[in-house]
């Protein structure tokens, strides 16, 4: 893999040039395939991540193991609730896993703190990211309270659809119960109704979605 190549393909536009520069410099890439676990709850993160390409999904654990979806990270994305470990020395609590096979580029803690003041285009990505994960975290909440779990499910077809940029999801029915906290047949019967209204079209070993929302 060719680290600058990456790092000026996503990165150009958003970082000035020096600081592109320094990340080629001081940052290390990590390659992940579909499924590793990148990110564990109760463990220490000593690097701040930047998705270089691929999609994580960023998720919570509950005391009985069961697991809910917060929200997705895709090409040029980082996970503010990882910086707030980062920076404040504390054990992690969110599970990070990968969506499909990609590639991380891992900062230094210190220089995140020491870009802060020296690239306002690095401050800026930063409260950005914050205020865009922030922002995810309100949905995720909004739709445990708000949304029967039919809504939860075709709003999670639909970010998988888009972070994969691909209407087709190599998803069992099983994951995705896991994923949305609930059971496989309670799932599978509510993608035989999505599949009845012409949303999708259900397949032995994927899913494709056949109407995308604008949104």
């Amino acid at each position: 893999m060719d680290k600058q190549a990456l790092l000026y393909d996503v990165y150009t536009g958003v970082f000035e040039k020096p600081l592109i520069e320094e990340l080629i410099v001081v940052g290390q890439l990590q390659a992940f395939q579909d499924g590793d676990v990148l990110i564990e709850i109760g463990r220490y993160i000593k690097t701040m991540p930047l998705l270089l390409s691929g999609a994580i999904k960023v998720m919570r654990e509950d005391a009985d193991k069961g697991e809910l979806l917060l929200y997705f990270l895709g090409k040029g994305d980082t996970c503010a609730m990882t910086l707030a470990c980062c920076m404040g020395d504390k054990k992690s609590e969110i599970k990070a896993v990968a969506e499909n096979a990609g590639v991380l580029l891992m900062i230094p803690v210190g220089k995140m703190e020491e870009w802060m003041g020296k690239y306002r285009s690095w401050r800026n990505f930063i409260l950005e990211s914050y205020n865009n994960r922030f922002n995810e975290l309100l949905s995720a909440i909004d739709s445990i309270a708000f949304m029967h779990l039919d809504e939860r499910l075709e709003n999670y077809l639909q970010e998988t659809v888009k972070v994969n940029n691909s209407p087709v999801i190599n998803k069992t029915h099983h994951e995705i119960a896991h994923t949305l906290n609930s059971s496989r047949v309670v799932i599978s019967r509510l993608l035989k109704v999505l599949e009845k209204e012409g949303k999708i079209r259900l397949h032995r070993n994927n899913i494709e979605v056949l109407v995308l929302k604008d949104n």
